[in-house]
């Protein structure tokens, strides 16, 4: 059975880091390009940060230049490095993957991601 385990969020101040991390099991996962998305309240999911399974990365507008995507094919897991974080960035963050058109697995509980001072 696929699992996907996101963790790493918190209460940061504005400015400020944290890493997320995405543990998957129960799959190939290197062969998945794998996202982060996030969902604020009232808004839609949308993607974030995306990698490919040879390595090539791609971010949504709002948050280049402050976000960073890798991953660890050994260990399964893909990461989301947050720097200079904004008010705006609130909101709770999943990982998913995706290999011709079929996704890694079903939608997790996320982590909850909350910028303020």
């Amino acid at each position: 059975q696929v699992q996907i385990v996101e963790s790493g969020g918190g209460l940061v101040q504005p400015g400020g880091s944290l890493r997320l991390s995405c543990a998957t099991s129960g799959t190939i996962f290197s062969i998945y390009a794998m996202g982060w998305y996030r969902q604020a309240p009232g808004k839609q999911r949308e993607l974030v940060a995306r990698i490919t399974s040879a390595g090539s990365t791609n971010y949504a507008d709002s948050v280049k230049g402050r976000f960073t995507i890798s991953r660890d094919n050994a260990k399964n897991t893909v990461y989301l490095q947050m720097n200079s974080l904004k008010p705006e960035d609130t909101a709770v963050y999943y990982c998913n993957g995706e290999n011709y058109g079929r996704r890694l697995g079903s939608w997790a509980q996320g982590t909850q991601v909350t910028v303020s001072s």
